[in-house]
């Protein structure tokens, strides 16, 4: 019997991914006139730049934004303005003080959850982001613990769970990503909800066999946790 859930942040309970997806389009029209080879693919050097940087970066736009700087600059051979370069810079503080949009049902869904289960948080990024993140979506004091992660592995949720005294068979992740919020929670013996969204962020990206129940929204949850008794 499932007594405990856990909430991925990211795309799952607030909007993140669209405003990365802007900042790239963003950043493509902004580079391509300094760029010398016109048979680049700046949007693929920027997701492999990022890729290399995850390990010395982390995730969040912190490290999008230096990642940003760091692919400006190798595309263009060094020869990027400075005025562009300002101009990522301030994009990417525009993207840290970004207002938290909770997603469609949200809400009310964790509301009605509240007090029938335990709600634990489980979120990765950067801390101080996340933070403000968590702070700005008004729902902290629905969860009973608040989790900010560098990582999603199988070792961290079974951290988690020992740590607040949760069987991973009474748990299931809730989350949009396959690659984070599903797979390392199957591998420690727990259960996962895919509520997939509308973007996915390439470094997120994970085949499974499809034998995860998947919600078309979120709004589905409940009912979807009462029919597992």
């Amino acid at each position: 019997m499932i007594d405990t859930v856990g909430f991925d942040g990211d795309d799952t309970l607030w909007h993140s991914e669209t405003e990365f997806a802007v900042t790239q389009t963003m950043f493509c029209e902004l580079l391509a006139p300094h760029v010398p080879d016109p048979s680049v693919d700046l949007e693929a050097r920027l997701v492999a730049t990022e890729g290399a940087n995850l390990e010395v970066f982390g995730y969040g736009v912190k490290g999008f934004t230096l990642s940003m700087i760091e692919t400006a600059l190798d595309v263009s051979e060094g020869r990027v303005p400075a005025s562009v370069i300002r101009t990522l810079l301030d994009r990417g503080k525009a993207m840290l003080s970004h207002p938290v949009e909770l997603l469609d049902g949200v809400e009310e869904v964790i509301d009605e959850l509240h007090g029938r289960y335990r709600l634990i948080l489980v979120t990765k990024g950067d801390l101080m982001h996340q933070e403000s993140k968590v702070a700005g979506s008004g729902l902290a004091e629905r969860f009973d613990h608040v989790e900010i992660v560098a990582e999603k592995e199988p070792a961290t949720y079974a951290r988690i769970l020992h740590r607040h005294g949760v069987e991973p068979a009474r748990f299931v992740m809730v989350g949009n990503s396959v690659r984070s919020d599903v797979l390392p929670v199957l591998a420690i013996g727990g259960r996962a909800v895919h509520v997939p969204y509308h973007l996915t962020w390439q470094h997120e990206h994970a085949d499974h066999d499809g034998d995860v129940p998947t919600l078309a929204t979120i709004k589905d949850l409940p009912a979807w946790l009462t029919a597992q008794g």
